[in-house]
């Protein structure tokens, strides 16, 4: 039998290779000890520091209300696409189908990665919609991610553009009632703690840091039925006359709660591009006008309110003209002896020119003041115009004389309307709201209660086949108002071709509910009075109120009933 020879080279390398095992073990296992044991915490926060990102958690804009509930302005999820510009680099084979998909033009997504490497953060394309935005994460591109924000979308379109207003792409506030309740409205973004991967993409929620606060909702005066009826008899109204522009304004006389305000030419708020700014201008609030003729109804009231003039004064407007100083006042017809009414009815400048004169010099500008005409109406209202009456301490009597018919003095619509609603509710100043009021509103008292309703009774006649308004009449209901057609000034100069319509009015006249102004500015049709180009668009936008409001009817004996279903109709 062969006796086994032990090799001792072969036991060496076998010693070897056990060391080295045995040596590698040890070493990873060391290793691990080191990794998982030792620098845990040093390499946990550096993993978290790669993946844990905190992220804003965005909070919806209050939503916007008519009087009703009925939604006027609110907010819509959607998604902005945003990149890290350093990765985002790693992957430019990818950029043009994604470019495709927003519809992004390759050499300027190219120039804002070149010009922003720096940045950790870039928008790449702002408010696409959720759909969208899962066709792009779909694209798997590293360095792309999805911020949810919110969008701004406003039912009424261009109806209630003017009021309501709109907000930029951050969701600010930036005209009308977006601008002006932006604290109300606008929420507090929260933060959240979350796990993206090497793409960008949140594979986990980790955890809620701070929660959102969603805006407060908004609940304006505006009565969206009304609103849109009064728009779309302006716009038809301005279309008819050929006019430049147009306002209407509605108050409810009770509170000084705007029901309704409305522009023409006006503009939808959900699609701006390339509308002027000039567009977006709250006219009946910011652009002021000469009042013309419905200023007479204030110099009425200071007549009377002095104890020289009662309901039943008399005064001689022979010969249709009245010379003041160097310059001539003059009626459109010679009327003669008139009393106070028929210098409403047949809107005499000789009447109120004399009834002014013979007044105390600063009794017309302290009753002007005192119907808040100077002044801004308090409504909150972004950019409201405070107009301009003229507060020398000294008139000449040519001022004195055209302030009482409305020259020499600027106003907006929403003053006018105001001022109309003290005639109306029985000599109380009240301030203007566009947002529902709760409670009753308690104004200041500016005229006597007596003063009011005497002349309401007058303006009753203007809207009448002898007033200049008969056209104003609504079916079943006693209306009193107030024409005005208005020479533009233009260059210094009083233009002959140039016009505004007005008509302010309320109803019902014994116990109003409703006070409405119309504006129709450089009518350049057939007609350019205000008694044949406002007037009808109050009768058929009041005629509308009063039945939405389910206010009763007033007018009770035959003949007045016949009398108002023919002018209706005229």
């Amino acid at each position: 039998m062969k006796e086994k020879v032990h090799n001792p080279t072969s036991a060496f390398r076998i010693g070897v290779v056990i060391t080295v095992l045995v040596g590698s073990a040890l070493v990873l296992i060391g290793r691990a000890f080191d990794l998982q044991v030792l620098r845990k915490d040093f390499l946990q926060d550096q993993g978290d520091a790669r993946a844990l990102r905190v992220e804003p958690v965005m909070a919806h804009r209050g939503m916007i209300t008519d009087r009703q509930g009925e939604p006027l302005a609110i907010s819509t999820p959607v998604d902005s696409v945003w990149i890290q510009p350093q990765t985002f680099m790693t992957a430019q084979s990818q950029w043009s189908p994604l470019a495709k998909e927003l519809g992004l033009n390759m050499a300027d997504m190219r120039r804002l990665v070149a010009q922003k490497q720096d940045k950790e953060f870039v928008f790449l394309k702002r408010q696409i919609s959720p759909m969208l935005g899962q066709k792009v994460m779909a694209l798997k591109i590293p360095g792309v991610s999805l911020l949810r924000e919110y969008r701004r979308y406003y039912p009424m379109g261009e109806v209630a553009a003017h009021v309501v207003g709109f907000t930029n792409v951050d969701d600010q506030g930036q005209e009308g009632l977006e601008l002006a309740y932006e604290n109300w409205l606008h929420g507090t973004p929260g933060k959240q703690r979350v796990i993206k991967d090497r793409l960008g993409r949140v594979i986990q929620h980790v955890e809620l840091l701070q929660k959102p606060q969603p805006g407060k909702n908004l609940t304006l005066s505006i009565d969206r039925r009304l609103q849109y009826l009064a728009y779309r008899e302006l716009k038809k109204a301005v279309f008819k006359n050929k006019a430049k522009s147009g306002s209407v304004v509605i108050l409810d006389v009770h509170t000084g709660e705007v029901l309704a305000m409305v522009n023409q030419p006006s503009y939808n708020p959900n699609t701006r591009k390339g509308l002027k700014a000039s567009s977006f201008r709250n006219r009946a609030v910011t652009d002021v006008l000469e009042p013309g003729s419905t200023m007479k109804p204030f110099t009425v009231a200071a007549g009377l309110e002095s104890g020289r003039y009662t309901a039943d004064s008399m005064i001689n407007t022979s010969p249709g003209f009245l010379k003041v100083g160097r310059n001539l006042v003059r009626d459109a017809h010679n009327y003669g002896l008139i009393d106070i009414t028929t210098l409403l009815q047949k809107s005499s400048n000789v009447g109120a020119s004399k009834m002014a004169l013979s007044l105390p010099e600063n009794t017309l500008l302290h009753m002007q003041e005192a119907f808040g005409f100077g002044e801004i109406t308090g409504s909150g209202f972004p950019g409201e115009a405070s107009g301009i009456v003229n507060t020398s301490p000294h008139w000449r009597p040519i001022e004195q004389a055209t302030m009482s018919f409305g020259y020499g003095l600027s106003v907006t619509p929403l003053q006018l309307a105001r001022a109309y609603c003290v005639l109306a509710n029985g000599g109380y100043l009240k301030p203007i709201s566009f947002v529902r009021q709760q409670h009753p509103v308690v104004g200041q008292r500016i005229i006597k209660t007596k003063t009011a309703t005497a002349i309401r009774t007058m303006l009753e006649s203007v809207v009448s086949h002898d007033g200049t308004a008969f056209k104003a009449s609504v079916e079943g209901y006693r209306v009193a108002g107030k024409t005005g057609t208005v020479k533009k000034l233009v260059n210094g100069q009083y233009s002959d071709d140039r016009y505004q319509a007005l008509f302010a009015g309320m109803a019902p006249a014994v116990n109003p509910r409703f006070v409405m102004v119309v504006i129709i500015n450089e009518p350049r049709g057939k007609a350019f009075y205000g008694g044949l180009v406002a007037a009808p668009v109050f009768s058929r936008v009041m005629s509308g109120a009063l039945r939405l409001f389910d206010i009763a009817p007033d007018v009770t004996t035959p003949d007045r009933w016949q009398m108002a279903v023919a002018e209706a109709h005229l």
